[in-house]
């Protein structure tokens, strides 16, 4: 099992927690774009407290390490990985229960060319510990608004994990599916599940709008967030949200294979 020290020095080494390769200028602006409520950062979430831009800078420091100096305004962004691995430990929790109880699980990514493995480990795991896992929506296309207009993607699913690409695009090692910030296609994928009376997901796991989308709308919901995007931190903050791990999401994938083997023991899923 990889030990906790182990696990640290690897956060430090891939540049997952410590400095990462957010820049600090883009982490304030979307402060600044939630505060001002932007849904292009809001991710899904409708915050019931209106977050100030230093009451967000505030929080994302005791969530992910990041420095409260308002002075601070240029560099890389950091992340403590101490706090990392505290919420590692509190997600490898939700997912044992998940497994113990056999809950339908519903994973998403909008990082699928990052995270793909990650996700798809997870699902292969608890599928095996009988989870079902979720595909509701398969094929169905999403109209999501994007900085070059209103797109249409297709949802799709790899390895039991949901995500978006455009219509006709076939997966690739490389390239599995488009990245993306919208809520869209889970309130998708959940309404679809609801209408057709299969079972609706008792754990979503994923980023960006899949774990706020789902949290806003009452699921349990655990995901990864880094210090650019506030939103997962507002939503377990607020309640919305179980837990948002604070971490680089856009290393290289295999950098999150450690990740993967350190919640998998913890959760008592090694396959």
């Amino acid at each position: 099992m990889l030990s906790t020290a182990a696990l640290r020095a690897h956060l430090l080494a891939a540049r997952l927690a410590g400095p990462v390769a957010t820049s600090r200028e883009e982490s304030l602006r979307r402060y600044r774009l939630f505060a001002a409520r932007d849904p292009r950062v809001l991710l899904g979430l409708e915050p019931e407290y209106d977050w100030s831009f230093a009451e967000l800078l505030r929080l994302m420091g005791s969530k992910c390490g990041v420095s409260v100096n308002p002075a601070d305004v240029s560099g890389h962004d950091v992340i403590d990985p101490e706090r990392t691995i505290v919420a590692l430990q509190i997600f490898a929790d939700r997912l044992r229960v998940a497994a113990e109880t056999r809950a339908p699980v519903l994973l998403g990514t909008g990082h699928p060319h990052r995270l793909l493995g990650f996700y798809a480990a997870l699902a292969s795991a608890l599928s095996a510990a009988g989870c079902p896992i979720l595909t509701p929506a398969q094929g169905r296309c999403v109209d999501i608004t994007t900085r070059f207009g209103v797109r249409t993607y297709q949802l799709t699913y790899v390895r039991g994990v949901a995500m978006v690409r455009e219509p006709g695009a076939r997966p690739t090692a490389n390239e599995p599916g488009a990245h993306s910030h919208s809520p869209l296609p889970v309130r998708v994928a959940l309404a679809c599940a609801a209408e057709s009376g299969g079972p609706l997901p008792g754990l979503v796991i994923g980023d960006h709008g899949w774990v706020c989308g789902a949290g806003q709308l009452g699921f349990a919901a655990i995901g990864l967030g880094d210090t650019d995007d506030p939103a997962p931190f507002v939503g377990e903050a607020e309640g919305q949200v179980s837990v948002a791990v604070p971490l680089d999401d856009a290393v290289r994938s295999g950098y999150y294979r450690p990740l993967t083997r350190y919640v998998l023991n913890r959760a008592c899923l090694s396959q």
